[in-house]
C-alpha cells in the first residue's frame, strides 16, 4: 500500500447520459459508478487516492465523502490536462500511480493487482491496461512494435486506416512511475482532432526517452467497460448483475432465475437461501441463511435473519427476526421490527411499528405506529387508527392480547394483557389486562321490513 496512488478521472459532464445527474453517479446495481471504482481501489490499497471533479463536483464529493483528496478541472481539456490538476498533490512523491476512469465500473481488485503487478515485473515506467475488441471503433489502438512492446497508444479519430484495424484497445487504465507522469505531462501538447492534452501521449514522450513501456491484458473486456450513455449504462448492470449473482451462487445461494433476478452490489445473503425468480433485493439489505424469498417480492435496505418466507411481498428499511413468514402481498414499510416467528399474512400493512415474538396478523390489517406484545392475535380487518389529521399516535397491544376480527383501535390507546377485544369493536378507551371489551352498537332485528 505504501507509495501507491490513485487517480480517478470523474470530471466529464457525460452529455451523452442526456441527464441531470452527473455522469459517474448513475447508478449499476444500485451504487453509483464512482462509488464501485473507489471501493474498489480501496481493496486493493492505496496511500492516497485523487478525484479529478468537474461539473457536479459537490454530489460527487457528497457521495464519495471527506476521506478522498479533490481537485477541480474547471475546463474540460483533455485526460492529460484532469491527471494535470493532481500534480501539486502528488508530483514530489516517489511510487506508482494508478489513473482510471471514474465510469469504468466493472473493473476489478484482482485486474489492478496485476497490472501493478505487471509494472513492477517488467520494471517500467509505464503500464498499459489494455483489451482485446471485437468491435475496437471509438477506442484508442495499442501500437506495437516489431518487438511487442508497446510505441504509443493512437485514439480512434487520430488513427490511419492501418492502425484502425489493430483490435487491441487501450481502456484509459494506466500505472505510472508517478514522478516521471508529472514531468512528462508538461510535455504534453495539444495538437490533435480534438485540440486536447491527452494522457496516452505520455506513452510517446517517455518511449522516446528509452523507457520501458509495458502492457497488462485483462482477461475480460467486459470489465474495462466504459459508460458514456444510456445503452452502455444497461450493458454495464446487465454485466455486474450476472457478476453478482454469480458470485452469491458460488458462496452456496440457489437463484432459480439469475436472468431475472436483482441483487444489488451491497446486499449479502446468508448459505442456502432460495431466491425465486423476479425478486428485486436492493440497497444495504442482509438476508440470512435458510430463508425462502417468493417471486417477485422487493426488499429494500432492510436486515431480514435466519430461515424466513416472504411470498410475493415488499420490505423497505425494516429487520425482521428469525423464521418469521410474511405474505403473500404484504407490505412492510420503514421502521418496522418483526420479532421472531411473527406471521404476516397475506394484504397486511404494517408501518413503523414493532411485532414481538409469535404475534400474527394473518389478513387484511393495518398496523401503523403500533407496539405490538408476544403471542398477540390481530385478527381480519383489524385497523390501528393512528392518524387524527394532524399528528399520528402510537397504539400499544400487551402479550397474550386477541383482537377481534374488523376492529378499529383508536389510538392512542393501550390494550393491556391478555385482553381481549370483540370482533367488530372500535376501541378509542384503554382496556385493562384480562378484561373483555366490546364496543358495537347492540344488534336490532326489524321483522318483516321488508315489504312485497
Amino acid at each position: 500500500m505504501s507509495n501507491r496512488y490513485a487517480v480517478i478521472l470523474a470530471a466529464g459532464q457525460g452529455t451523452r447520459m442526456k441527464s441531470k445527474l452527473y455522469k459517474v453517479l448513475h447508478p449499476v446495481c444500485g451504487k453509483p459508478m464512482v462509488q464501485h471504482v473507489s471501493d474498489m481501489l480501496g481493496r486493493v490499497g492505496f496511500e492516497e487516492t485523487v478525484i479529478v471533479v468537474g461539473h457536479g463536483s459537490d454530489a460527487v464529493k457528497a457521495q464519495l465523502g471527506e476521506d478522498m483528496h479533490y481537485v477541480l478541472q474547471s475546463e474540460q481539456l483533455g485526460t492529460g490536462h484532469a491527471v494535470l490538476q493532481a500534480d501539486d498533490l502528488l508530483k514530489d512523491k516517489k511510487g506508482i500511480t494508478v489513473v482510471l476512469a471514474g465510469d469504468t465500473p466493472l473493473l476489478t481488485e484482482e485486474t489492478i493487482t496485476a497490472l501493478i503487478e505487471e509494472h513492477h515485473s517488467q520494471q517500467a515506467k509505464i503500464t498499459v491496461l489494455t483489451a482485446l475488441a471485437d468491435d475496437p471503433s471509438g477506442y484508442g489502438r495499442v501500437i506495437r512494435g516489431e518487438d511487442g512492446l508497446v510505441q504509443r497508444v493512437v485514439e480512434h479519430k487520430d488513427a490511419t486506416d492501418d492502425e484502425r484495424l489493430v483490435n487491441e484497445i487501450n481502456t484509459s487504465t494506466y500505472c505510472f512511475d508517478n514522478e516521471l507522469l508529472f514531468k512528462a505531462l508538461k510535455e504534453v501538447g495539444n495538437d490533435n482532432a480534438q485540440g486536447e492534452y491527452y494522457l496516452p501521449d505520455v506513452i510517446e514522450i517517455l518511449q522516446k526517452q528509452g523507457e520501458i513501456i509495458a502492457a497488462y491484458q485483462s482477461p475480460e473486456f467486459s470489465e474495462t467497460y466504459g459508460v458514456n450513455d444510456r445503452v452502455a449504462l444497461a450493458n454495464a448492470e446487465t454485466l455486474m448483475k450476472q457478476r453478482i449473482n454469480e458470485r452469491w451462487m458460488r458462496a452456496g445461494v440457489t437463484i432459480l432465475d439469475p436472468a431475472n433476478t436483482y441483487i444489488s452490489a451491497n446486499a449479502i445473503i446468508g448459505q442456502d437461501t432460495v431466491v425465486h425468480p423476479g425478486v428485486s433485493i436492493q440497497g444495504n439489505t442482509t438476508i440470512g441463511r435458510d430463508c425462502i424469498i417468493g417471486a417477485n417480492s422487493e426488499i429494500v435496505n432492510s436486515f431480514v435473519s435466519d430461515g424466513v418466507e416472504v411470498r410475493q411481498s415488499v420490505i423497505h428499511d425494516s429487520t425482521v427476526a428469525e423464521n418469521v413468514t410474511i405474505g403473500p402481498f404484504a407490505h412492510i414499510r420503514p421502521g418496522s421490527e418483526l420479532g421472531a416467528e411473527v406471521r404476516i399474512g397475506n394484504f397486511v400493512e404494517v408501518k413503523k411499528s414493532s411485532l414481538a415474538k409469535g404475534a400474527k396478523a394473518a389478513h387484511l390489517s393495518y398496523v401503523g405506529d403500533a407496539e405490538v406484545g408476544e403471542n398477540v392475535n390481530l385478527g381480519c380487518g383489524t385497523i390501528t387508527v393512528n392518524y387524527d389529521g394532524i399528528n399520528k399516535h402510537k397504539t400499544t397491544i400487551e402479550d397474550g392480547a386477541f383482537i377481534g376480527s374488523n376492529s378499529n383501535l383508536i389510538a392512542p390507546v393501550h390494550i393491556g394483557k391478555d385482553a381481549l377485544v370483540a370482533a367488530g369493536s372500535t376501541i378509542t378507551d384503554d382496556v385493562p389486562g384480562k378484561a373483555l371489551s366490546i364496543a358495537r352498537a347492540r344488534q336490532v332485528n326489524k321483522d318483516d321490513y321488508k315489504k312485497n
